[in-house]
């Protein structure tokens, strides 16, 4: 099915209308939906019944930055904690209670209050804030969209960008999963009656309007060098997965104490190590191997580093064609293949395998 004819009438004169107007094509936004809306709209209608949320301002309304005028996020280092504390500033910025929802009204920081002005303030971008569909829109560069809901992060996004549905669209910030099985989350939004609120939600994660994006200026805390590429994510293994990934990972899992053979074979000693290794870093124990194991398994070699970590990094070095010899021993040329990779995918090139090259070694083919 084309883009023309899976557009709501409404996106289709909106489109013309915009257009006509001699606006640049970046200035508007409409995406095809990515979900059947036969079959995500008792989900979309009971979201909008507990958000709350209706039409938005339109693309071209003064109440919207244009994207001539978007300016780039208030520092290029914004850290996904310092993101959630900018949210956090309107659960009280009105005397002490939530900024009320507004799609007509501008706070006094000169963003609009509603969900996307909210999160147009959160992550510091031009006043008074882009649209819904503006923030999912690649053109803007404000965000990158993800495979799956299973890789979301402290920061990331929720987005009900869709036309299929009419005019009701809405974007809350994801803070973190609520329980073990991804069910349900803790996320910031702005929302009708209510204002800015943080509570557990359940929509968004599941057959419904919604889709998984990240503030591709967001980083992750320090090390290793700058973000990579957003389109950049950490593998997901599990039981029954092969390859370079899985024998780094049991790699990295033997350098911290498991017993295991690095051959490459996810199975049931794995799983077993992963589960232990998840356990005692309070993580989710479901014994797969995601962007938050990740993030604790791995370790920051250097030059004259040694043991399985450096193994594993030389492991996915090779993956790319390095022909390092895996013995663990992190010397000239562990080094020189490190500082060539960084320079090839845009990150810092000091030799130093930290967070964000590690992020790119395993995530970037």
């Amino acid at each position: 099915m084309n883009l023309r004819s899976r557009l709501t009438r409404r996106a289709r004169v909106t489109l013309i209308g915009v257009t006509a107007g001699g606006i640049a094509a970046a200035a508007i936004a409409v995406v095809p939906s990515l979900v059947d809306s036969d079959s995500s709209a008792p989900v979309t209608v009971a979201a909008q019944k507990e958000t709350g949320y209706g039409p938005e301002p339109e693309a071209d309304s003064k109440l919207v930055t244009q994207a001539g005028d978007l300016s780039t996020m208030s520092t290029a280092t914004l850290s996904r904690d310092e993101m959630i504390k900018r949210a956090r500033t309107w659960l009280t910025a009105n005397n002490g209670g939530p900024v009320p929802y507004s799609m007509e009204r501008v706070w006094k920081d000169g963003y609009r209050q509603d969900c996307s002005g909210f999160v147009s303030m959160a992550l510091g971008l031009g006043k008074p804030g882009l649209n819904t569909v503006g923030l999912a829109d690649s053109r803007n560069g404000v965000t990158a969209r993800l495979g799956s809901v299973s890789q979301l992060k402290k920061g990331d996004l929720l987005i009900d960008y869709s036309t299929s549905d009419g005019d009701f669209r809405h974007v809350v910030i994801f803070e973190k999963w609520a329980n073990a099985s991804h069910s349900a989350y803790w996320g910031y939004e702005q929302r009708n009656k209510y204002g800015t609120t943080h509570r557990k939600l359940s929509y968004g994660i599941g057959s419904d309007n919604y889709d998984p994006f990240r503030p591709v200026k967001l980083g992750d805390g320090g090390g290793g060098g700058q973000l990579p590429s957003p389109g950049v994510s950490w593998p997901i293994l599990q039981n029954g997965s092969k390859g370079a990934d899985v024998r780094s990972a049991q790699q990295l899992l033997i350098g911290r104490g498991y017993a295991l053979d690095a051959d490459g074979v996810f199975g049931p000693k794995t799983r077993s190590a992963v589960i232990q290794f998840q356990k005692s870093r309070s993580l989710a124990a479901d014994g797969v191997i995601g962007p938050n194991t990740w993030s604790k398994l791995i370790q920051t070699v250097r030059y004259g580093s040694s043991g399985q970590a450096v193994k594993a990094a030389q492991t996915q070095l090779n993956v790319y064609g390095y022909g390092l010899v895996a013995d663990g021993a992190f010397g000239a040329r562990t080094k020189s293949a490190t500082v060539d990779f960084q320079k090839k995918h845009n990150l810092q090139a000091d030799g130093i395998i930290g967070p964000q090259t590690w992020r790119a070694l395993l995530g970037t083919r």
